[in-house]
């Protein structure tokens, strides 16, 4: 057993962390101010050698080339938003009218906005990857279900199939879409596949396929996560709607939508004065950068980083938690982070969660004694095949999927990955893991 250690630390006065706060806040925003200069006095060059679109903010232009976010918010205004509210409006409706058929009016409402954007083709895919993982599930072998799941997800790599699904699209855009959707449903097929095998015997096999249907196609998760254990999303969903909550709801809603609006328009600033994309995709502007401009560059790479992912989780963390589920926390600022380990476990705790109960799961616990028991194989076969073995690389961002052109030869994007995964601080893994 790992023992804990209570820290030892007294409290710093608060004039010294007033003075900490001061100092970090003023080299944050010295360094911005600096990366916004440079930025400005290579504007033309940005603009002869890249594109830069024409600025929502008057006086500025926007760097277009962060691909994840550009990709999101096109999606959001084409067809993802009006679907998200849409899921929002019934299940309040169902919540006050029908509470029992909210559940089944939100999968059926999912599975048919599913069908809208990704076409009967594209989830005819995540229906046959759900009909396996429920089928080899039924046999209760784990090994079996991880052997199977995997090789699903490693689907996405082969290039017959790749030609294939680009076909049923007009743009890469809505092929790149489907992957995002496979690749997200398949860690909710093992999740799913797991809790099958631990549960009791006399559980229906129909009543589970509908909660596997519910739970694969709830609409906010479906595309980009934040990802929520099958277990967990049975629970809550299952849960009475005896508390009439439409005031407290009401308020919520409010907050939570003016707070995502907020951080938009955080991200979409940072983009319009400082190209920190661009500058990234040019060795020479790096190499010229001044040494504050540098820092600056750094630190705006990981806050844009932040403040996108609590637009692309805020939002269906909030519809969750009108639907009365328990989302995972949305992520914590990167610049109070001090540990890999830390990042890892509080930037994205959908998934770090998910690796507790998956791949270090209770049972397996009392085995682990090194990293390289169990859990270990299993975190190099998951990376491994998330990592591209083409000529596209599907990496794990904080609990999505980002995808993106890779130059790199083939190890180098697989073996970074999987020394981090298994870098991981397992001994604070274990002693913060959940009970089945």
């Amino acid at each position: 057993m790992i023992p804990a250690f209570k820290s030892l630390s007294s409290p710093l006065p608060w004039t010294e962390l007033l003075l900490c706060w001061l100092l970090s806040v003023g080299s944050h925003l010295y360094s911005f101010y600096q990366l916004h200069k440079f930025s400005k006095e290579h504007e033309v060059g940005f603009e002869r050698h890249f594109h830069l679109e024409k600025g929502i903010f008057k006086g500025f232009k926007r760097d277009p080339s962060d691909f994840e976010w550009s990709f999101w918010n096109d999606w959001a205004k084409r067809s993802l938003l009006w679907t998200l509210i849409g899921h929002g409006l019934i299940s309040r409706i169902t919540s006050i009218f029908y509470p029992k058929l909210r559940v089944p009016a939100l999968t059926l409402y999912g599975f048919l906005a599913a069908s809208f954007v990704l076409g009967i083709k594209g989830v005819s895919v995540l229906l046959v990857h759900l009909g396996v993982s429920f089928s080899v599930a039924l046999l209760r072998k784990p090994t079996l279900s991880w052997i199977f799941n995997l090789l699903l997800l490693s689907t996405i790599h082969i290039q017959t199939l790749q030609d294939i699904q680009r076909g049923w699209y007009s743009t890469e855009e809505e092929y790149y879409l489907l992957l995002f959707s496979v690749a997200v449903s398949g860690l909710r097929f093992i999740s799913f596949s797991l809790e099958h095998c631990w549960s009791p015997l006399d559980r229906s096999g129909l009543v589970e396929l509908f909660w596997l249907f519910s739970y694969t196609f709830y609409h906010p998760f479906f595309y980009n996560g934040p990802i929520i254990s099958f277990k967990a999303y049975t629970e809550q969903m299952r849960m009475s709607d005896e508390d009439n909550r439409e005031e407290s709801a009401l308020s919520y809603f409010l907050l939570q939508s003016g707070r995502i609006i907020l951080w938009w328009c955080l991200a979409e600033y940072m983009i319009h004065t400082m190209y920190i994309h661009l500058i990234q995709s040019n060795e020479t502007y790096i190499e010229i950068l001044p040494p504050w401009a540098l820092g600056g560059f750094a630190l705006a790479h990981v806050q844009f980083f932040y403040v996108k992912y609590l637009v692309l989780f805020g939002l269906p963390c909030m519809l969750a938690t009108l639907d009365e589920l328990v989302p995972p926390k949305l992520p914590r600022c990167v610049s109070i982070m001090y540990s890999f380990t830390g990042m890892w476990r509080h930037f994205d705790e959908g998934l770090y969660r998910w690796l507790i109960r998956s791949i270090i799961s209770p049972r397996q616990c009392k085995d682990v004694a090194s990293p390289f028991s169990l859990p270990s194989p299993l975190l190099c076969s998951s990376c491994l095949i998330w990592c591209s073995l083409g000529g596209y690389m599907l990496a794990e961002s904080s609990g999505s999927v980002s995808l993106f052109k890779v130059g790199l030869p083939l190890p180098h994007p697989c073996w970074f990955s999987c020394t981090a995964l298994l870098r991981l601080d397992l001994s604070g893994l274990l002693t913060h893991h959940e009970s089945p």
